[in-house]
Order: structure tokens, then sequence, then C-alpha cells
């Protein structure tokens, strides 16, 4: 049985991990591992150690603040978490949700649900269904809102 692991922090305004969580249940049977972490910074050890023990693929949940700070702590963490992949050679999912991505905090909710649930649908397709990904590239995907759409030639 595959196994997820999924890492949150407690930084973070919104579970997105439970959503991510509910998200696969729903879709198939794999074994799930989650620990949680303090900042987003301690995020890429976490996923790393999941990883090297019996996880197949990692999402790791995180939602910086506004400030100048916590987009560089953020950056820091993703160049973390791309490391943490090529030691392992297997995907660590960033699901980052920014808080000045929204406008209020309802929005900011519904985009942190929707994140998680739909990468939670790309770790599915990674793990079962790499045919589906192969059909969807291209076609200008964006998790937690409105596609972009595919551009015409």
């Amino acid at each position: 049985m595959a196994c997820v692991g999924l890492v949150d922090t407690t930084f973070a305004r919104y579970d997105m991990a439970s959503e991510a969580k509910d998200k696969l249940e729903n879709l198939c049977s794999v074994g799930i591992k989650h620990k949680t972490v303090p900042g987003i910074k301690d995020l890429p050890v976490a996923a790393l150690n999941l990883l090297r023990k019996d996880c197949d693929i990692v999402m790791a949940f995180g939602m910086p603040g506004p400030e100048p700070i916590d987009k560089q702590c953020a950056h820091q963490a993703s160049t973390g978490l791309i490391k943490a992949q090529l030691m392992t050679g297997k995907h660590i999912i960033e699901v980052f949700v920014y808080e000045d991505e929204a406008a209020d905090e309802n929005e900011l909710a519904e985009l942190a649900k929707n994140r998680a649930r739909e990468h939670a649908e790309n770790i599915y397709r990674l793990l079962f269904k790499q045919d589906e990904l192969r059909k969807m590239a291209g076609t200008g995907q964006r998790e937690g809102g409105p596609d972009a759409g595919p551009l015409r030639r």
C-alpha cells in the first residue's frame, strides 16, 4: 500500500492537512502519516524524514504571512523541500497559501481548502493515474482557484 506523508505547521491559520486527508481517503486507499511542526522552515526536515522512512510522497502545507520576511522564509522552506526531493528521488508537493492571496479571511479559508483538496487529487494522480496527468499537460491548471486554461496557437 502506498504511503502519503502530510506535514503541516502550527503557524498556518487553516488545517489544510485535514482537507487533503479527507480528499485522499475518498479517492483511494493509502496509508497516511501526519507530522506537525512549528513553522514553515521546519517543513523540509520533517518531509525528508517521512520520505526516508515509509512514505512514497509527501504534501507540505504552509501559510506564509504577508510581510517580506514571511515570503523570504517561504522561499527558504521551498528551497529545502526541493533539496529533500533531490536527496530522495521522491516528490514533495508544496501546498503553500500566502495570506495576501485573498481579499478577506473567508476567501483565504476557501482558497486553503480548495488548494489542499486539489493537490490531494494531484497526489492520487501521481501515485495511480499518471495517464490523467499527461492528458492535463498544458491546460493551465491552478490549484485553489479558477484554472487559467491553455494558450491557443
